[in-house]
């Protein structure tokens, strides 16, 4: 189909030298991008939502660092430990 559009100077010009880099046609290289970003929409659409478990509790124990990983990997090994 035919049809008639307005692009901005600069970008016009991008893509024409995309489409000489390439060896295709301006046309082909607008209907690329215009078929990946209508993709990417569609695909955006289609996410189910994200359910996070959460579970009832005081917070954190006095002294914990949720930013300290070796010490809150001490903390769990020692509570596993017997002695």
């Amino acid at each position: 189909m035919r049809t008639t559009i307005y692009i901005d100077d600069q970008l016009l010009k991008d893509a024409k030298q995309l489409a000489a880099r390439r060896g295709k046609t301006l046309t082909t290289i607008i209907e690329d991008a215009l078929r990946e970003s209508l993709s990417r929409q569609r695909s955006t659409g289609q996410r189910k939502p994200v359910r996070l478990v959460t579970f009832n509790g005081k917070g954190l124990l006095p002294g914990v660092d949720l930013d300290d990983s070796a010490a809150l990997l001490d903390l769990m090994e020692s509570s596993n430990d017997p002695h």
